[in-house]
């Protein structure tokens, strides 16, 4: 093998060793990431401050979809889609869209799409309004944790459950 080879074969072998796979996105029954809600728009919203709720969260529509991480998602303009096909890992939420809080606790859980916080530019998704309150005690503390824990679960399957104490819409809003 020449020199010219053997730094090919390291380059693409350091590659492959310093890449990332996404687990496995969190779907609910609507069959959309973070239940067919646009994750683009929450960039664009005005965050309430710790201790309050937030908006609600965008619905997406089903004529305006991409998929990732081997999920569909969906957003509510053209716009937004175009936005997260180029920049995927930007918009969708931290820990495959599984609550933020249970994984800093060692678990994957649903999430709910209208109990989120962007934190450093990163979207974090929530499971009810108590965890919240145990969340927005410590974000920065609960975010490394999670982070940390989240060497350990991303491989394991996503969470199989519903949403609980979730009664909003789930899918694109003209479904």
């Amino acid at each position: 093998m020449s020199m010219r080879s053997n730094a090919l074969a390291l380059a693409l072998l350091a590659g492959s060793t310093f890449s990332t796979l996404a687990g496995e996105q969190y779907v609910d029954s609507s069959g959309y990431a973070v239940s067919g809600f646009d994750v683009v728009a929450f960039f664009d919203q005005e965050q309430s401050p710790i201790g309050t709720p937030q908006k609600a969260a965008t619905r997406g529509k089903s004529a305006y979809t991409a998929e990732y991480n081997g999920a569909k998602w969906a957003f509510s303009t053209v716009a937004n889609r175009d936005k997260f096909v180029a920049d995927p890992e930007k918009y969708a939420p931290q820990f495959d869209g599984h609550c933020a809080y249970g994984v800093a606790k060692g678990g994957k859980v649903p999430a709910n799409p209208n109990l989120w916080r962007i934190v450093d530019d990163k979207l974090f998704l929530n499971i009810t309004k108590n965890v919240v309150t145990f969340w927005e005690e410590d974000v920065p503390s609960n975010i490394s944790i999670a982070t940390v824990n989240w060497n350990n679960l991303e491989t394991k399957g996503s969470a199989d459950s519903e949403i609980p104490q979730y009664d909003g819409p789930i899918g694109p809003a003209d479904q």
